[in-house]
């Protein structure tokens, strides 16, 4: 029988780790919860966990810092707990490498139902990147860009690069659709597995880091252009 996906919870609230273990165990995941930043990175360094579900407000680092240094070393697919109310602090979540976030207070089933959809999107990099696991020679190009979906790997001009399990998704929509325009809504749906609520910024905040990811295209315009009132488009430059 497989092991249960593993994941941790950094907060510093003992009884909301209880609950999520709880609800998360009745899904059939495995929860360890870290009360601190230095307790919970160094978990998270030593054990190849499913997800991390990690709290902005901690004792010692923040959870900006706790990120920081994570993604300098993993991809672990991350859902960010904020403030409500705290723009900035979704922002910044997201721009450092957060691939979703939850505001507080919250209901511990929508919680649940974020964990699903991240899991469900990051089991095929896992598959992936298990030992002897064969790459299938299909490779997505668009001018200088090659995406290989079967490893989930990405490079620009014949260079790797890194990006978090929710960047990946959005890439690969829109390298999927090239030259057509993807509706905001629609990418929600697609990468987050969830409808996009009002003033909800995570997406843009995705696409946002993928640009600066990838650098601009081979004529020097951007890669991934917004279409007013519409959503976004990965331009092709060459035909």
């Amino acid at each position: 029988m497989a092991d249960p996906p593993q994941i941790l919870v950094i907060d510093d609230d003992a009884e909301l780790c209880e609950l999520l273990a709880e609800l998360l165990g009745q899904e059939g995941y495995a929860v360890e919860s870290a009360r601190d930043a230095i307790s919970g990175l160094s978990r998270a360094r030593e054990k190849q966990f499913t997800l991390v579900v990690l709290d902005v407000m901690l004792p010692g680092l923040n959870g900006f810092e706790v990120l920081t240094r994570l993604r300098q070393s993993s991809r672990v697919p991350v859902l960010m707990l904020t403030a409500r109310g705290e723009d900035v602090d979704r922002i910044v979540g997201l721009e450092m490498g957060a691939d979703d976030y939850l505001p507080k207070p919250f209901n511990p089933r929508e919680l649940v139902a974020r964990v699903r959809a991240l899991h469900r999107r990051a089991a095929p990099a896992a598959a992936a990147a298990a030992p002897g696991a064969a790459e299938a020679p299909q490779v997505l190009t668009v001018d200088d860009l090659e995406v290989a979906p079967a490893a989930r790997r990405v490079r620009v001009r014949g260079e790797d690069v890194k990006l978090t399990t929710a960047e990946y998704d959005l890439l690969e929509v829109l390298v999927r659709q090239a030259g057509t325009v993807v509706s905001r809504e629609d990418l929600a749906r697609r990468v987050l597995g969830r409808r996009l609520a009002a003033y909800d910024r995570g997406i843009d905040m995705h696409v946002s880091n993928l640009r600066r990811k990838l650098g601009p295209g081979p004529g020097g315009g951007e890669r991934i252009k917004t279409v007013r009132n519409a959503g976004y488009i990965l331009a092709r430059e060459r035909p």
